[in-house]
């Protein structure tokens, strides 16, 4: 994947090229020390992912986030984790909080490469087909898979698209996340941010910020966050 780095420290994006060079299937071809100087580039050249700081004079980010090509993906890297929520809204694939661990770092770009082998698959007219009492129809690359409610384990708002994860699959549509959300048990399915719909049925632990399924961290936006602890924590625990 062609990448670029984006950060106000030298140190910093000296620091992510060393990872980038320990890493596998990255091709970096620029680094730039403002969101400003980055953009004339992104626009002339195709870069598929983004190492990208938050905090930066003038264009911070999260803002810069939101003018970027849709098919590009963005990595946040950031000394500060108080924004991982805001990072989700403008549909970054994953949140670093420097100094970057490679491990950390490799399962970012390994995330970056799945989700970029999904959306090149064809995804036109992609939809939920049929709906049943414990599964639904979803029209996926050219192909209709029978999803059972109770093994997603959350869905993921990305771009375009909808990815539901399971502990076996990935299944990519091309669909907004209130569109599927509509479709699914309520009683089940809880919408946690404006990226994330999860299944309560998998919830191994939560905090005020996060919910922890299986290896998957995923962040309660604020004003999801009064709904899913009244409705499915608080009133659950009380109600055993």
């Amino acid at each position: 994947m062609n990448c670029i780095i984006i950060d106000d420290e030298p140190l910093a994006r000296e620091a992510i090229e060393m990872l980038i060079n320990q890493t596998g299937d990255l091709n970096l071809i620029g680094s730039f020390s403002s969101s400003e100087t980055a953009t004339g580039f992104i626009e002339n050249n195709t870069v598929e992912l983004i190492f990208l700081d938050i905090q930066m004079p003038g264009t911070n980010g999260i803002e810069f986030a939101r003018t970027i090509p849709k098919e590009t993906f963005v990595v946040f890297t950031t000394a500060y984790s108080e924004f991982a929520i805001d990072s989700y809204e403008v549909d970054a694939i994953d949140y670093l909080i420097k100094p970057v661990k490679l491990e950390r770092f490799q399962k970012a770009v390994e995330k970056a490469h799945t989700y970029s082998k999904l959306f090149k698959a064809d995804y036109t007219g992609n939809n939920i087909e049929q709906v049943a009492d414990d599964f639904f129809f979803v029209k996926a690359d050219r192909r209709i898979f029978k999803v059972y409610f109770n093994n997603i384990l959350f869905i993921q708002g990305l771009k375009d698209y909808v990815v539901m994860h399971s502990e076996n699959q990935k299944v990519i549509t091309a669909m907004n996340i209130k569109t599927i959300h509509d479709q699914l048990p309520k009683e089940m399915f809880v919408r946690v941010s404006k990226s994330y719909i999860i299944n309560v049925k998998h919830i191994n632990s939560v905090d005020n910020n996060t919910v922890y399924i299986g290896a998957s961290e995923i962040p309660i936006g604020n004003i999801y966050r009064d709904f899913f602890f009244n409705e499915f924590v608080t009133k659950k625990i009380v109600n055993r």
